[in-house]
């Protein structure tokens, strides 16, 4: 496939033990498909964490007793 059909091909380079775990996991064929799915799942974080520190700066610092608090009835 070509970029014009949505997909681009990338050289990246990372530790052996990483490229080995990947394999081990997905095989050979699958490797670019777990490293794609992988770094989506680390875009989604990164833009959630925009959104917390976007709400902390507006709300300031979640309380941590409070979060307790609210964890302790769900809990039940």
């Amino acid at each position: 496939m070509s970029a014009a059909a949505g997909i681009e091909k990338h050289s990246v380079s990372m530790p052996v033990s990483t490229s080995e775990g990947v394999r081990a996991r997905a095989g050979s064929r699958g490797f670019s498909a777990y490293v794609a799915g992988a770094v989506a799942r680390q875009l989604e974080r990164d833009a959630l964490d925009d959104v917390l520190q976007s709400m902390e700066a507006e709300h300031g610092a979640v309380d941590e007793d409070e979060v307790a608090a609210i964890m302790a009835r769900l809990a039940r």
